[in-house]
């Protein structure tokens, strides 16, 4: 028997969205997409300085940075400890009040991720970061490039994670 003579059971589809029955729960026929990841915004970045504290996150295992409707932010691929073999929450009753706000209206159900922008390694962020602003320089406010001289950018470090 050839390998092409082999046939393979067909996995059960999991529903549509609009076929999920009322007295069911979405969450029921996911595999916890939610619970695997979470996703921090960052501040646009406008100089090499904020695109180096980017390629610095990605040189971490399980960290993507990527971009939706011009937001950036970064993404750790992690799973919650809580998580349970059968995909449910195994603290649902003191679960964070993140995880309660959080609802399947938008959730990613689907499997139709699409982003604007997608970094998985340091060397996107310096091709992107080159195209942006140039090999040889840094944009400033009015969308014209600053040749840059070599030297480090003075002052705070920029604050790309907001305060919550």
């Amino acid at each position: 028997m050839s390998t092409a003579d082999v046939v393979l059971p067909l996995l059960p589809s999991k529903p549509t969205r609009e076929d999920v029955p009322q007295d069911r729960v979405l969450c029921e026929f996911c595999t916890a997409k939610c619970c695997n990841y979470f996703a921090l915004p960052l501040e646009t970045p406008t100089t090499r300085e904020e695109f180096d504290y980017i390629r610095w996150f990605l040189l971490h295992d399980h960290a993507t940075v990527f971009t939706e409707e011009g937001d950036w932010y970064m993404c750790v691929h992690t799973t919650c400890k809580h998580l349970r073999a059968d995909h449910r929450c195994g603290i649902y009753e003191t679960r964070p009040d993140i995880c309660r706000a959080y609802t399947t209206d938008e959730c990613e159900y689907e499997d139709d991720w699409v982003y604007d922008q997608y970094f998985e390694t340091p060397e996107q962020v310096v091709e992107y970061m080159d195209a942006v602003l140039g090999p040889d320089g840094e944009r400033i406010g009015d969308g014209r490039r600053r040749k840059s001289r070599g030297r480090s950018i003075r002052g705070p470090k920029p604050a790309l994670l907001p305060i919550l």
